[in-house]
């Protein structure tokens, strides 16, 4: 099996050195960027599984990196790397899209295990999906149009997309409304009474036609969340 590739995005030399020697003892293989700009050159100019984001950095920070790579390649999962106290720049950046952070100073232990739960993670992300066939229903992501035997019937908010696209990443397995908070609005979950998801799932399986008192689309699982059942057909963006 391939190794996995992880980009370090680090301003830090000792740090850097210190993550690649880490990563390559648990069998990673990685790759360094000194700042901000080369970081972002490299990840979009590369293809890595994971790429480790430093918050304060010089020419580009990792929120201003974190911008483009969302833009660019919103399925590429990111870990932000955080001085102890910076409990704002955390919220930040979960809020702009990583997927995880880790607080400096952190054990390899630690951080090999974020880096490992993130990835088994990052096939549920279905950054590139362009399009959702389902029970006689097909779904375009970049229209956000929803059609019946070639007429469309409804049209889906952006959010509303996202979460649809989601689900079908990982269709057939429940996922819990703190996941769906934290990957499709980018909020951390913890703490947070909202129902936020349930209102979400409930407007697109209207828009989907799916029986609210039955749903057989969008399915609630007691106790775990929703899952996108039946026959689905995902077809990804060209590029």
């Amino acid at each position: 099996m391939a190794r996995a590739r992880v980009l370090i995005v680090e301003d830090d030399a000792g740090v850097r050195k210190a993550v690649a020697e880490a990563l390559d003892a648990f069998g990673y293989d990685a790759a360094l960027a000194k700042d901000g700009q080369e970081g972002l050159s490299r990840a979009l100019g590369e293809a890595f599984d994971l790429v480790l984001l430093d918050v304060r950095m010089p020419r580009m920070d990792g929120h201003e990196v974190m911008a483009e790579l969302r833009r660019a390649r919103p399925g590429l999962p990111v870990i932000f790397l955080t001085a102890r106290g910076e409990s704002h720049e955390r919220v930040k950046g979960l809020r702009g899209g990583a997927d995880d952070y880790v607080v400096k100073p952190f054990g390899t232990e630690e951080l090999v295990a974020r880096i490992e739960a993130v990835l088994r993670r990052s096939p549920e992300r279905p950054a590139s999906i362009a399009t959702i066939t389902l029970d006689g229903l097909s779904v375009n992501l970049a229209r956000r149009e929803v059609s019946r035997e070639g007429h469309a019937t409804a049209h889906i908010t952006e959010k509303e997309a996202a979460l649809l696209a989601y689900l079908a990443g990982s269709a057939g397995r429940a996922i819990s409304r703190d996941e769906l908070l934290s990957r499709v609005w980018g909020l951390d979950p913890r703490g947070m009474r909202t129902r936020t998801v349930d209102m979400a799932v409930a407007r697109l399986r209207e828009q989907l036609g799916d029986d609210p008192t039955d749903p057989k689309v969008i399915v609630t699982v007691r106790g775990k969340g929703y899952m996108l059942a039946g026959t689905v057909s995902a077809g990804e963006a060209a590029g």
